[in-house]
């Protein structure tokens, strides 16, 4: 009997050659990715397993007005930064983030891999802000523009 496609046994993930993604805002955003969702062919939802190495971070501080996501901690240890506040996390713990909430990051702080299962919808527009960088992104489609905080005109 063959396998389906839509199933992932524990060896077919741990056979999964990880690629390597580089946040363009933030150098430190070094994410060792399995695409767990795509390989099973889901396409309204990312379901990663990501792996950050010590001092490396998830992706650049931010927050997405209309996606949602989550994150459930594998194994590790680190500090997710939320709304400017540090919290220790660690395996077990879920972080969810409702569209137009909190902005957030998560840090490997310890010197062994932190593991996270990364989950998120695919909405075809989207805003994310990167309070950091003073930036906002615009998607639409496979459409983006990055806009500087002061030159958005409310409308």
């Amino acid at each position: 009997m063959t396998k389906p496609r839509e199933l992932l046994k524990a060896a077919d993930i741990a056979a999964m050659q990880a690629t390597v993604k580089v946040h363009a805002l933030n150098p430190l955003a070094v994410r060792q990715r399995k695409s767990l969702g795509d390989t099973t062919g889901l396409t309204a939802l990312g379901f990663h397993r990501i792996e950050l190495a010590p001092g490396h971070d998830s992706s650049e501080y931010h927050r997405h007005l209309y996606e949602e996501e989550c994150v459930y901690v594998l194994s590790g240890h680190g500090t997710a930064l939320i709304d400017e506040r540090a919290h220790a996390v660690g395996p077990g713990d879920f972080l969810g983030f409702a569209r137009g909430g909190p902005a957030h990051v998560l840090s490997n702080s310890s010197d062994e891999p932190l593991v996270l299962l990364v989950v998120g919808q695919r909405l075809e527009q989207d805003v994310c802000d990167y309070p950091h960088r003073g930036l906002r992104l615009y998607i639409n489609g496979k459409q983006e523009d990055l806009v500087e905080f002061g030159a958005i005109q409310p409308g």
